[in-house]
């Protein structure tokens, strides 16, 4: 299966280019929403970032398997990693498109299209993994958002994977306090609200690719970098880094689009059950998350990092502000409110 997904998507990429409804006779055709049918029923297909390895890829692998299982062979998924379908960006176009059934985006790539986006994106909006899934998976405070792309952009969001919570790892020393980060160049992604972000936390603000940080740490272009355990890890950043301080100052977030028309074409049989087995995916993901995050800390220490609990209340104090300063409309007012409300 997986090998014939790798071989499958190179033919995939180059029939983006060409008119599928061109496509005629043999025993697979294309649907109007770009979905591949035939007689055994619809594979959708999915674009993601991550590797075979990545708790997003099994998730939604499984999530294909059982959805197929549960549809009696109706629907099932075929998950494309490594970027096989194009980066997010492009992933994204090609879903509104209908060449792409769904994809992994993040927070950045839907703020781009809604800003309304933007509050889930904001430090200190959750208080751990728990609280964002909470809040991601409610209807009553997510509904009206995930939505308003579908009229404009043929998308509809389905949910989100957490991308675990960030902290700052240095060079030099531990980060216990927002003063510590004084006068340190801080690796952020390109981004005003990581810029202010960092700023906030006393650093300053060095936005660079994530394939140059590496060296960029080992060369001293920059001090500090932000980002989860897992990526830490695997990364190694661990080599030229440390000092893993635990500020806890923002919990990344992927979200599943999926093409609207496609989505509609279910039927209510098919749709609950896609519902439901989505359900059981995100539920699994941050489950596989919480593991990897373990295995990734432990293999970490065990390679010469040291992991420090910070002073909480003085990080929280400095990027609170920064809610006020980049919500700047009542939908998005609201969303902050809800999502604060939801926090044990």
């Amino acid at each position: 299966m997986k090998t014939t997904r790798r071989l499958a998507a190179t033919a995939l990429v180059g029939v983006t280019a060409l008119t599928l409804s061109a496509c005629g006779g043999g025993d697979a055709d294309t649907d109007a929403g770009g979905t591949t049918t035939s007689g055994e029923g619809a594979t959708l297909r999915l674009a993601l970032n991550q590797t075979e390895e990545h708790p997003s890829f099994i998730a939604l692998d499984n999530f294909g398997e059982r959805l197929e299982e549960a549809t009696d062979g109706r629907y099932s998924i075929d998950v494309y990693p490594n970027e096989t379908l194009g980066a997010q960006q492009e992933a994204l176009q090609l879903v509104s498109d209908g060449t792409v059934d769904m994809a992994i985006v993040s927070g950045t790539q839907l703020e781009n299209l809604n800003e309304d986006f933007l509050v889930f994106n904001l430090p200190q909006v959750f208080d751990s993994v728990e609280h964002q899934m909470r809040v991601i998976h409610d209807e009553e405070i997510v509904g009206d958002l995930y939505s308003s792309l579908e009229e404009s952009n043929n998308v509809t969001v389905l949910g989100g994977f957490t991308q675990g919570t960030r902290s700052v790892y240095t060079t030099d020393a531990p980060v216990e306090t927002p003063e510590d980060l004084a006068g340190k160049k801080l690796r952020v992604q390109e981004s005003d609200l990581h810029i202010a972000m960092a700023e906030a936390m006393g650093a300053s603000a060095t936005p660079m690719a994530f394939g140059e940080l590496y060296t960029g740490l080992q060369s001293g272009v920059v001090d500090a970098a932000e980002n989860n355990e897992v990526s830490y890890f695997t990364q190694k950043h661990y080599e030229v880094a440390p000092y893993f301080s635990n500020t806890n100052h923002l919990v990344g977030l992927d979200y599943l689009v999926i093409n609207t028309d496609v989505l509609e074409g279910m039927s209510p049989e098919d749709r609950e059950a896609f519902d439901a087995e989505w359900t059981a995916a995100h539920e699994e993901h941050t489950d596989l998350w919480q593991t990897a995050t373990e295995d990734a800390i432990a293999q970490a220490e065990a390679g010469g990092a040291t992991f420090t609990d910070v002073d909480t209340e003085a990080f929280r104090s400095v990027l609170e502000p920064l809610a006020e300063e980049f919500i700047t409309n009542e939908t998005q007012q609201a969303l902050y409110d809800a999502a604060r409300a939801a926090a044990e």
